[in-house]
């Protein structure tokens, strides 16, 4: 039987400890350097986007038939205007609140339920990408349906096109701030029951303050509606409809998206954290 040496097994053999005339020492191999943040965030991303492309995408349809199907019923209420700009604003802006906030939700509740967390707690990479990576791919199935929709229901009130282009700063800012909040209900929820309620009764609250006219909502709602963080993208979208969109107040709008994203994003990445550990 042969006997492996002690320093090919744990490490290096300790150098001076020959020339002090002792026997020789294993001295522990470095560990590998902690993964950075910004290269796990990518690697976590690709691999959420690759196994959700497949099952999101009817889910992606069926939100985008949703919202075009709500401002075709609007049409026979909203003639034109103020209303109909809000309208197409709060439908588009929907889309990102039914995959970013009520998918999410279901997903992390799910994978908290099935021990799936644990999986990720064993990897090196930090929480807060496995949060961000997550919610990226998540919104990024968003862009498509929420660009058919503003299509659609430009051409529908006749809105123009000028400044559509404002969906490029609308998605991502929503998408954190819903996304962050998706991410924390699913997390924080006891049960994945409770977590898929969560995100049920969000998308509601996206669908009902978000695409009804905000002078047609009674006061107790509409302080409601101000707290809602997709309300600010709706708001900002809606303004871009306008033939001199004032862009002081869309830079607002979309100001107070990426301060709740940045916050709700950090409040998941704390739940994920609480969660792993249990």
């Amino acid at each position: 039987m042969s006997i492996v040496p002690a320093e090919a097994v744990s490490g290096r053999a300790d150098p001076a400890a020959k020339t002090r005339g002792e026997p020789a020492r294993s001295v522990p191999a470095p560990l590998a350097p902690r993964a950075r943040l910004l290269p796990s965030l990518a690697a976590v991303y690709r691999a959420q986007l690759s196994r959700a492309r497949v099952a999101r995408i009817p889910l992606l349809f069926v939100a985008t038939f949703q919202s075009v199907g709500i401002m075709v019923l609007m049409r026979g209420v909203v003639e034109g205007g103020s209303e109909a700009r809000a309208v197409v604003a709060g439908a588009s802006v929907l889309v990102v609140a039914f995959v970013a906030l009520n998918l999410l939700a279901q997903y992390f509740g799910q994978l908290r339920a099935s021990g799936g967390l644990d999986h990720y707690a064993t990897l090196p990479v930090p929480p807060a990408a496995v949060v961000l990576g997550a919610a990226g791919a998540y919104a990024s199935f968003t862009v498509p349906g929420t660009v058919v929709t503003a299509l659609a229901g430009s051409a529908m009130f006749q809105l123009p096109l000028a400044h559509l282009w404002i969906l490029l700063a609308v998605v991502p800012l929503s998408g954190a701030a819903l996304s962050g909040l998706g991410a924390a209900c699913g997390l924080l929820a006891p049960r994945q029951e409770i977590a898929t309620l969560l995100g049920q009764l969000g998308m509601s609250a996206a669908l009902l303050l978000g695409v009804l006219p905000a002078d047609r909502l009674p006061g107790p709602v509409g302080w409601l509606r101000d707290l809602l963080p997709s309300t600010y993208g709706v708001e900002a979208l809606a303004r871009s409809f306008d033939s001199h969109p004032d862009w002081s107040a869309v830079c607002i709008d979309l100001g107070v998206c990426a301060g709740v994203g940045v916050a709700s994003l950090a409040v998941a990445t704390w739940a994920y954290r609480r969660a792993a550990v249990r």
